[in-house]
């Protein structure tokens, strides 16, 4: 469990508005069962909520590289059939975007964990397959995504703003005003942004480069801790200005 402390944070702690609770995951790829236990925590912790009103925010990378990529998007329906919640997009999303549009990236997604993606939709590719198997094996998928995954994946956002908190799967160029963010850096910026010292005009939640532990600095935080390698996935909870990790 991680808090915000005075000696990690030298400023104005960013805040919510009042009234709003926010709870926030990133990168589950894949992990359903982990996204299951996150759901049994947040719902035992709405027993609490009071009038508050609670948003459930989502940071990309559904997919990939864990074992049931499809259990998890219906769960994420599910919820936001039954929650206020805000599905961002992450990069492993774009990878499938790209994938269906041409299917000659599908060798470079399989080595990006699409693999395990293909196995959850009941697709088996062989380990070389020439252009046409590709195709066939990329209209397969697109056939396997039922059409509510489909409406799912084209409906994902870049950012979510709410308060002082500015919510992005991999995080923002420094020196770029946040509204003029271009959605490559949104998704994929790593280096440049982790090491930079620079205030972003809002406080930063994301994930994308994983983490052992919920890395909390002045001006972001991470919440990617590599549920598909580790076994955790972390639940950020926003309240007010305090700030939970867990």
């Amino acid at each position: 469990m991680f808090k915000w402390s005075s000696s990690k944070t030298q400023r104005r702690k960013p805040r919510l508005p009042e009234g709003i609770r926010i709870y926030a995951i990133s990168d589950i790829h894949g992990c359903a069962d982990l996204l299951q236990q996150m759901f049994t925590v947040i719902d035992k912790d709405l027993t609490t909520i009071g009038s508050r009103r609670p948003i459930h925010v989502f940071l990309g990378d559904y997919i990939d590289r864990g074992p049931d990529s499809y259990r998890t998007i219906e769960l994420l329906i599910e919820r936001g059939r039954r929650h206020e919640s805000v599905f961002l997009k992450g990069n492993h999303e774009a990878f499938l975007s790209d994938v269906l549009k041409d299917p000659s990236q599908l060798e470079q997604w399989k080595q990006f964990g699409g693999l395990q993606t293909l196995a959850s939709y009941g697709l088996r590719p062989s380990l070389k397959s020439d252009a046409a198997e590709q195709a066939e094996l990329v209209h397969q998928l697109a056939t396997r995504v039922p059409p509510h995954q489909h409406r799912f994946f084209a409906s994902l956002r870049l950012r979510f703003v709410c308060g002082d908190f500015f919510f992005v799967h991999a995080g923002v160029k420094p020196g770029v005003p946040l509204a003029q963010q271009q959605e490559h850096d949104l998704l994929w910026i790593r280096e440049e942004f982790l090491q930079s010292e620079a205030h972003f005009g809002k406080y930063i939640v994301h994930g994308h480069t994983p983490v052992q532990e919920p890395d909390i600095r002045f001006n972001r935080i991470n919440i990617d801790t590599g549920a598909y390698a580790t076994g955790n996935l972390t639940l950020l909870t926003l309240q007010g200005d305090s700030l939970l990790a867990l």
